[in-house]
């Protein structure tokens, strides 16, 4: 947490609010935030005079593009859908990347720069008329990074390279899956944890979209049939877009960047809803772990 539809929430908010704007200068309040480069400096001396002109997510990864000049039109215009990967962009940014990953507890929110540091602040952007984009992260997990110009992202940020295909992406088919389960002894709910097989999915959205697929977290993937392999591609898209459209889901700290929670929650078929009734027959919702985590189900719907 966050996952996949928090972190394009964000994404959402980022290009409606940050662009075209120059970043004034910045505070690092915990250095080990800053992934690279390796010292404060060598991060804000390059981001301070650049500007975004776009946001873009890969997986649960953030990545703006960054130029010197805040009037420029943005390289793709701000979307309401998920964006193409930051390797899909059509020329390398004037002024390289900047990268967020959010991990476990991490927060992005576009304050006035008088509002009260709360005390998991641990860097601050300034932007031109006193706003500014601050990273809160109670678990300290999260970081930054600054890419220089010319250099692919995924070089220095080298998670990017360990993802599989995002759920939006033409490439997510059927096929695709099916051959990511092939011959796999391991559950289901595993499997989709594993971001190898689905960039960006998560523990809850997994155990939304298994019972959705009508699927049990523990079957194994050599056992599923290929109308459930089908049935269960179509529902991981479907729940991540139910999601996304209700801004998100806030069980304990995720925040929009407006500092608004997330609704998904309230509407959550299994996720975090152990003993209550199952929504569509009315059976207690179970819970187990798998592999260390908690996974949620109703014994009736799923099989």
């Amino acid at each position: 947490m966050p996952e996949l539809p928090e972190v394009e929430t964000v994404r959402r908010g980022l290009n409606q609010l940050t662009l075209n704007q120059e970043m004034t200068g910045g505070n690092v309040l915990l250095e080990r935030t800053i992934a690279y480069p390796f010292s404060v400096e060598e991060f804000l001396t390059p981001i301070k005079g650049s500007a975004i002109t776009t946001w873009h997510r890969r997986g649960k990864y953030l990545l703006a593009e960054l130029t010197s000049s805040p009037s420029l039109t943005p390289s793709l215009t701000p979307s309401l859908t998920p964006s193409l990967t930051p390797s899909l962009s059509p020329s390398s940014p004037p002024n390289g990347w900047l990268g967020v990953h959010l991990r476990m507890t991490g927060q992005l929110l576009w304050l006035h720069q008088d509002e009260p540091l709360h005390k998991h602040t641990r860097v601050r952007l300034f932007f031109t008329d006193e706003r500014e984009l601050r990273f809160v992260d109670q678990r300290t997990f999260g970081q930054m990074w600054w890419v220089p110009p010319g250099v692919p992202p995924e070089s220095i940020i080298t998670g990017l390279g360990r993802l599989a295909v995002d759920p939006f992406s033409p490439e997510f088919t059927v096929e695709y899956l099916a051959l990511k389960l092939r011959n796999r002894r391991r559950p289901i709910k595993t499997a989709l944890l594993d971001q190898s097989v689905v960039a960006g999915l998560g523990n809850i959205y997994a155990d939304e979209a298994l019972f959705l697929s009508g699927v049990l977290p523990e079957t194994l993937c050599i056992d599923l049939q290929a109308e459930e392999i089908e049935r269960l591609r179509d529902r991981i898209i479907q729940v991540l877009e139910a999601s996304i459209q209700a801004g998100g889901t806030t069980f304990s700290n995720f925040l929009n960047v407006k500092g608004i929670n997330g609704n998904y929650g309230g509407v959550a078929w299994v996720y975090n809803r152990a003993g209550e009734p199952c929504r569509v027959c009315g059976t207690a919702i179970a819970r187990t772990r798998l592999a260390g985590r908690s996974s949620h189900y109703c014994v009736h719907c799923q099989r």
